[in-house]
């Protein structure tokens, strides 16, 4: 039995997810995951189709970017995910898509603000916008500098990555992560929603408030807190 056969299974179940839950079109979008101990990860291969796509084509790579198994290029933002697996060792998958709501609130560089509850049940910050790269990192090498800038801005704002599991980078798109494939790609899912409901809200009425302290707190602390009740124990 392949080694490797585990890490390829769930980067391929996360890629199949992606066309389901309509966050990417054609091969616009890629889901990684890791094995800290070995210092691998398993992503989809670059530009292959998602109905095209079969659990051996996932390629292993190491933390540094390069191919340890597969006959395929790996995705062109593999040193991406790879900069953002050596730097946080507590996350297992990384998901990026161009999903058409969040993904225009990155193209006008904003941060989504949090305006209900909805949001609130996932995190209790604006879903920042990193601002585009300067020349110098886009001409050095792009990829590798993406990831420094998702960790650049977080820690920017004195964000912890475990507490806000995604972001968007200007005049790009949308990154997530979790600790889990699942969780990944549901931060992905959630995040296109958040963005969704965010822009219509502002379309209806531009004055909108934003949501309360008090709420924040209330829905974020019962789906994530010590004395959390949300769900089945």
């Amino acid at each position: 039995m392949n080694r490797y056969k585990y890490l390829k299974e769930e980067a391929y179940t996360g890629n199949r997810m992606l066309p389901e839950l309509n966050l990417v079109l054609f091969t616009w979008g890629n889901v990684s995951f890791a094995d800290h101990d070995s210092g691998v990860f398993a992503i989809k291969p670059s530009g292959v189709s998602y109905s095209l796509l079969k659990e051996d084509d996932m390629v292993i790579v190491d933390f540094e970017g390069k191919t340890v198994e597969g006959k395929l290029r790996p995705s062109s933002d593999t040193l991406t995910h790879a900069v953002l697996y050596k730097h946080w060792n507590d996350i297992r998958s990384v998901v990026h898509t161009h999903s058409t709501y969040a993904t225009a609130w990155a193209q006008a560089q904003k941060d989504i603000p949090i305006m209900g509850t909805t949001h609130a049940d996932q995190t209790k910050f604006n879903i920042p916008c990193a601002p585009p790269m300067g020349d110098e990192m886009i001409e050095d090498d792009y990829e590798l500098q993406t990831g420094f800038q998702i960790m650049n801005e977080l820690s920017k704002r004195y964000i912890p990555h475990t507490q806000l599991e995604m972001i968007l980078l200007g005049n790009h798109g949308p990154f997530t992560w979790g600790k889990t494939m699942n969780e990944a790609v549901s931060n992905s899912a959630i995040l296109e929603y958040v963005a969704k409901t965010a822009y219509l809200t502002l379309q209806i009425n531009p004055q909108s408030p934003l949501l309360k302290d008090t709420l924040i707190e209330k829905h974020h602390e019962r789906k994530h807190g010590v004395n959390s009740y949300y769900g089945q124990k």
